[in-house]
């Protein structure tokens, strides 16, 4: 039998086909055993030949398909690193390997998320390194989106005035360091410059970075909201109620008011999102008010705003290549003079009692303590080892390391390898000098969110920062206006 008959049969018919034909040459063969004599040869050629056939097909089936579920396990959650294509994501990622270190925020705070008002004087900051080391041209410009990150239908002359994109003409050169690369940085909006580019429209937006004025090579893209207060937004915390999780999870419970600004039918034209410490896999996007009055509406009673607490950051600092910090256990150079640190085994924080410290919320700062003149240029690329011990391999999924350091991102780069030698998770990330925050989470790649209740626990004490976005979208109207932002911390209360 071809083999391409083989295979059409197989993609045609899928599982079924492949009982069938498992079934059919099990038979055949029983058949065969059967006779008087178990060791009877086939009689005539067509008695060989079809047993050959059923032979042949049973192990090529079983290699199509263990090919062919690798594969798509491999791609169910779709996030490879760096993808080298033309077509635009709208969300944070990554689609040139030379690209490192984005950092993307509202200028007066880097932990914070890159969010702007539509009639205020704040400004975004873009920063990031190309690991080339020579000189290109990137240029900005922006996607308006609804509030599912979907392109909305506006034309770009609805949402911007000024300068539609923008070169970034701010860059420097790495001094002092083994790894050579080129800084890039930009604020804007700016009066007066091509960067006085003003939005016109609220809601959510994507920032795309494109090389030599070609806007299919694409560079890397960055979600960012512009909000309109049209809404005030007042939340409080409290402890989940029964169920056994009031000591592991944070239930939010607030209240949305328009200001002068009708909301007709709240259950269908408008939208709350909230999200935790800046990280969209577990953003939740589904929640309606649980009670009405006029222009009130009240989110409260329910689990649809509850989150796991989850815990403090785990943390380590590269700050300094001359001196073992509190979390790094080794620093050595290789042939190629590149740095690496080695950092002390993890343990599993799930059975532990909770211990509260400061952190950044999964953020990270860059500098070297060594620096001269400027940190961004001088700070250099380091080798890091991660390692997690884990009595055994884990059967629900894989391990990965969360955090802005791998852009809130679970694919090839931070997903974790088992060491049967060490009974662990390692991976090894090449990351700028700085002080970091991670954590380790769970997917079973068949779903965006990833469990960090199993390596970290999760308490009601931990701090968490949450924004709550609320979206609308008029009648008559074709885009979704982001019609109020409120941020919150779980220890503010």
């Amino acid at each position: 039998m071809k083999v391409e008959n083989v295979t059409v049969r197989i993609l045609r018919q899928g599982w079924s086909g492949l009982s069938e034909l498992l079934s059919s040459a099990a038979s055949f063969a029983l058949e065969r055993a059967s006779s008087d004599s178990p060791l009877r040869r086939p009689n005539t050629r067509s008695e060989l030949a079809e047993l050959k056939k059923r032979l042949f097909e049973a192990p090529l089936i079983l290699l199509f398909l263990f090919i062919s579920v690798m594969s798509q396990s491999q791609n169910t959650t779709g996030d490879d690193d760096y993808v080298n294509s033309n077509v635009l994501k709208y969300d944070d990622y990554i689609y040139k390997a030379n690209i490192r270190t984005i950092q993307f925020h509202e200028s007066s705070w880097e932990y914070g998320a890159p969010v702007i008002s539509l009639h205020g004087e704040e400004q975004l900051t873009l920063e990031f390194d190309d690991l080339d080391g020579d000189r290109k041209d990137y240029t900005i410009t922006f996607v308006h989106c609804n509030a599912d990150w979907t392109p909305s239908n506006l034309m770009t002359a609805e949402y911007m005035t000024g300068y539609y994109e923008f070169n970034i003409l701010n860059f420097g050169y790495g001094m002092n360091t083994y790894q050579k690369f080129t800084h890039y940085e930009i604020s804007f909006p700016q009066a007066g410059t091509q960067m006085n580019t003003l939005f016109t429209k609220s809601g959510n937006y994507l920032m795309y970075v494109y090389i030599n004025g070609n806007r299919e090579d694409l560079a890397f893209s960055r979600r960012f909201m512009v909000y309109d207060n049209k809404t005030a937004i007042a939340g409080t915390f409290r402890q989940q109620a029964g169920g056994g999780d009031q000591f592991s999870k944070q239930h939010i419970d607030f209240k949305i008011v328009g200001l002068g600004y009708d909301i007709n039918n709240p259950y269908k034209d408008m939208k709350v999102v909230l999200v935790q410490n800046n990280r969209w896999d577990n953003a939740i996007t589904d929640i309606k008010p649980t009670f009405l009055n006029n222009n009130e509406f009240t989110y409260s009673l329910d689990d649809a705003s509850t989150f796991t607490g989850g815990n403090e950051f785990r943390y380590f600092d590269t700050r300094s290549m001359r001196f073992l910090t509190e979390r790094v256990k080794d620093i050595y150079k290789d042939n190629d003079l590149k740095y690496h640190v080695t950092l002390y085994n993890d343990e599993v924080r799930a059975s532990k009692p909770y211990l509260f410290y400061n952190d950044f919320n999964g953020a990270y700062l860059i500098k070297n303590r060594e620096a001269l003149n400027n940190t961004n240029v001088e700070a250099d690329y380091v080798y890091v080892d991660f390692f997690l011990s884990y009595p055994k391999p884990e059967a629900k999924g894989n391990f990965y390391i969360m955090g802005k350091l791998t852009d809130w991102r679970m694919n090839k780069l931070s997903k974790m390898t088992y060491n049967y030698d060490r009974g662990g998770y390692q991976t090894r990330l090449y990351l700028k000098q700085g002080f970091y925050n991670y954590m380790y989470v769970l997917s079973n790649d068949t779903k965006p969110g990833g469990d960090e209740t199993i390596t970290e626990g999760s308490f009601w004490d931990t701090e968490n920062d949450y924004y709550i976005y609320v979206y609308h979208r008029q009648f008559g109207t074709y885009y979704d206006q982001l019609i109020g932002m409120k941020r919150l911390n779980s220890l503010k209360r």
